[in-house]
């Protein structure tokens, strides 16, 4: 399970990483390559979003507790994360230690130990690694927490949303090496993770298991990424107990969509070509979850150009349901009067799990400011339409909430490294 550091809001987080960076920012200085040396960086983003629907929340994770919207029509939560990271080498080994303090689905900014894992270099091309390791699926697998890095104000949720788990406890092989002019990464890792969601309700993953391999060469880089895990959460379970209770017809229903031991697997490739003056990127991915999550396919595209300090950038995504976000549920012809009312109150909790599933279309454009060094201001529009019958990635959704309907969304955010 994550490590819980602390407890409280936003202030007292912010608070603690900053007494953290304070005390630690001195920088031990290695004579020699063999000589113990460690650094401390950290980065973070202060944001606020306003969206146009008061129906429902706009958010980037269905592991946050609201967003914009419903909640409060401008919200800080959405974006707004800090992050400390420790590196430490001697020698072949070395290791890294990263906490971020984001929203969680308590409503918390308790922070959470994202890596903590120790690393030694077998050969100068290859290297094994131990302990909590980010996921490398998609491009931005090791920076998709830090604003900075990324262009727009943050990762497309069509793709990154549909992937809120970015690491696993366990191992990975890495493997680099030159070919015919491109430099190859190829990854290979194998873990599990289980995590307190809220209010004792867990999410376990296990055997995670898959294959990861980046190229680049000049200006272009691409990555293409297999994986698969056993999912196991409650969500759904005492539904799922109720289903059961009207016989075969109910325990298929539940053998089908509850989320025990259930095989998931995703694909996802993309590429960036970045020549200095301006930019394009690409990502798409699959996954089947066999499950009340539904299957969903999701792309995105963007592009920008940069004049001095200022990036003006536009970017279209999508995330598609493969599956149908509705079930006729059990049967209720024949059924006693004070089971069919039960039956079908079961047929619509069902419904609205699977209008959980995630599909939306993005349309969006904005402009990063470079305003001083290691520190970006951006603002960004967005507008935001779920599909297929689905909440897309709203949470909180209300009544009055309607899938199809468009939402303008807009946010500034603040991003810096140190």
């Amino acid at each position: 399970m994550y490590q819980q550091l602390t407890t409280g809001k936003l202030l007292p987080a912010v608070l603690g990483t900053a007494m953290l960076a304070w005390g630690m920012s001195a920088q031990a200085q290695a004579a020699d390559s063999s000589a113990f040396n460690w650094k401390l960086s950290g980065f973070g983003t202060v944001g606020a979003v306003h969206s146009s629907n008061p129906h429902a929340d706009f958010t980037t994770s269905p592991l946050k507790a609201h967003g914009a919207g419903h909640s409060e029509s401008w919200s800080p939560d959405v974006d707004t994360r800090f992050g400390a990271q420790l590196d430490a080498s001697y020698g072949r080994w070395s290791a890294v230690l990263q906490v971020v303090s984001e929203q969680r689905l308590d409503g918390s900014y308790r922070p959470l130990v994202e890596w903590a894992n120790v690393k030694y270099q077998v050969t100068p091309d290859l290297a094994v690694r131990a302990g909590r390791i980010a996921l490398p699926i998609f491009l931005a697998a090791d920076y998709r927490k830090v604003g900075y890095i990324v262009p727009w104000v943050r990762t497309p949720v069509e793709v990154y949303g549909g992937q809120p788990l970015s690491g696993s406890d366990g191992v990975d092989l890495t493997w680099r090496w030159n070919r015919g002019g491109l430099r190859n990464t190829t990854q290979a890792f194998y873990g599990h993770i289980d995590l307190n969601l809220y209010n004792e309700l867990r999410l376990q993953a296990s055997g995670i298991a898959g294959l990861s391999h980046s190229i680049e060469q000049g200006a272009f880089s691409g990555r293409i990424s297999a994986g698969t895990a056993s999912l196991t959460t409650d969500i759904g379970k005492g539904l799922f107990t109720a289903l059961r209770a009207f016989g075969p017809q109910g325990d298929v229903l539940a053998r089908r969509y509850e989320i025990v031991d259930k095989r998931i697997q995703l694909l996802s490739a993309g590429a960036s070509y970045d020549p200095g003056d301006w930019f394009v990127t690409a990502e798409g991915g699959r996954t089947r979850t066999h499950s009340l999550l539904g299957d969903m396919s999701a792309l995105y595209v963007g592009a920008g150009m940069r004049f001095g300090a200022f990036t003006p950038y536009a970017g279209y995504a999508r995330a598609r349901a493969e599956t149908s976000a509705t079930d006729p549920g059990l049967p209720l012809a024949g059924l006693p009067p004070r089971a069919a009312a039960t039956a079908s109150a079961l047929n619509a909790g069902l419904n609205a799990y699977l209008f959980s599933m995630a599909a939306q279309t993005t349309w969006s454009t904005g402009v990063r400011w470079d305003v001083a060094p290691n520190m970006a201001l951006k603002a960004q529009y967005e507008r935001v339409r779920p599909e297929d019958g689905t909440r897309g990635f709203f949470s909180n959704t209300q009544p009055a909430f309607r899938s199809g309907e468009a939402t303008h969304v807009t946010s500034v955010a603040l991003d810096f490294v140190f």
